[in-house]
């Protein structure tokens, strides 16, 4: 069987774009040169013709010929919008950087003289709206490329990092390099409950899971802590696919991103706040701004993900894919949040999550525009696309959470 690359195409994060400037330089072309091999390092192939063992119920009735006309089409969407990305898409995120920087720089000059409950207040919400935005609409989206075409080292998926405990390229790993390729397989995509809860009835069930919604609970407010605990993949250490070199390496990694998150959040502020009697008072705004952050990345993301809709899959589902069958997978694996513009940027657009899967290394600001387009592709070929509020979403994952905290009932 022929097989051809399973990963979006990252070939063209290499080639600036014809209405921007390139930024020219050594940093930059060493930035591109890893993509080129983290791109060829990425686990997987796609198959070039033919379909999978067993297509997902949701997609049974598609005959070969459709995927393979469907995955042309998307493919048609994404070129189009590659052909289109310039100068108004730099703009843009660079516009994004320097509202999240001036939040950030208004919150903690707050929290100096947070004393007064009113600068407390202020200080805390500022802060906490500049960890959301850098966060989601930019450390998420960088670290996925999708900013790589300009050629700019100071937004770059390589050198960035960003305000999470858990470092860039632990976190590039486990999300890019395992969760797109495999989304929703179980047995292969541990984002499926992050090796903690149980998400999907073909998990097996023990009377663990009936912790499920405790352990929910207690994740949000520390999600990125979870995150970064996942992201050492201990689970793989303990089975032996994972060497202990490499262990202790992310695990130095992890101390030096907490150690730098802790000084900055927990010492530096509440240090300097200390001059005006509110060292006590700063500190509990930045406690309060990362749990801000932590439980509203984890809604976001479990919406993206868990909700009634969403489709998982089993290995058998993805043996001889195609690249059609993986866009399909992306589709019926993922779920939208419907709401207003500011809300789709602070969820980094990730509200989009359908057409992020399709098309992680797209600009983010484009996803509202493409959305409307994957919407009737589902449509024409009779396929799910779920969307719909965030309450409702939110509602939707945590009744699953419930749901499957319970053992299975006999047959």
């Amino acid at each position: 069987m022929t097989i051809v690359s399973n990963t979006p195409d990252l070939s063209d994060a290499d080639t600036p774009d014809a209405n921007t400037p390139a930024v020219g330089g050594s940093a930059v072309d060493v930035a591109a040169a890893k993509v080129r091999t983290a791109a060829k390092k990425r686990p997987g192939a796609l198959a070039e013709s033919g379909s999978p063992l067993v297509r997902p119920p949701a997609a049974a009735h598609l005959s070969d010929e459709q995927v393979a006309e469907l995955g042309r089409e998307l493919d048609a969407i994404k070129d189009d919008i590659l052909a289109k990305r310039g100068s108004s898409d730099a703009a843009y995120i660079r516009r994004m950087i320097k509202i999240q920087r001036g939040l950030e720089i208004s919150g903690r000059a707050a929290l100096l003289v947070s004393k007064n409950k009113t600068a407390w207040v202020a200080g805390t919400s500022l802060l906490s709206l500049a960890k959301i935005l850098e966060n989601m609409e930019l450390g998420h989206n960088i670290l996925h490329g999708q900013w790589d075409w300009m050629r700019d080292p100071d937004i770059h998926s390589t050198t960035w990092e960003w305000d999470f405990v858990t470092p860039a390229r632990s976190w590039q790993h486990t999300h890019n390099d395992l969760h797109h390729r495999w989304t929703n397989v179980i047995g292969k995509d541990n984002d499926v409950g992050y090796n903690l809860l149980r998400m999907d009835p073909q998990q097996k069930w023990t009377p663990f899971n009936l912790g499920n919604p405790v352990y929910n609970a207690l994740l949000a407010p520390v999600f990125e802590w979870g995150i970064a605990i996942y992201d050492l993949e201990l689970q793989d250490f303990k089975e032996g696919r994972k060497s202990k070199e490499a262990l202790v390496r992310d695990l130095k990694a992890l101390g030096r991103k907490a150690l730098k998150q802790f000084t900055k959040d927990y010492a530096a502020t509440p240090a300097v706040a200390m001059l005006t009697g509110s060292g006590k008072q700063a500190l509990y705004g930045t406690l309060t701004a990362n749990a801000v952050r932590n439980v509203w990345a984890h809604a976001v993301i479990f919406c993206g993900h868990f909700p009634e809709g969403t489709d998982t899959f089993t290995e058998e589902m993805v043996e001889g894919e195609t690249r059609g069958d993986w866009y399909v997978r992306q589709m019926i694996g993922s779920a939208n949040i419907s709401g207003s513009k500011f809300m789709h940027l602070m969820t980094g657009n990730l509200s989009h999550q359908i057409e992020h899967h399709l098309f992680p290394d797209l600009p983010s600001n484009r996803y509202g525009e493409v959305a409307p387009k994957v919407q009737e592709i589902c449509r024409r070929y009779g396929l799910p696309y779920t969307t719909g509020p965030l309450l409702k979403q939110v509602g939707s994952t945590w009744a699953k959470i419930f749901k499957l905290a319970l053992p299975p009932k006999k047959a």
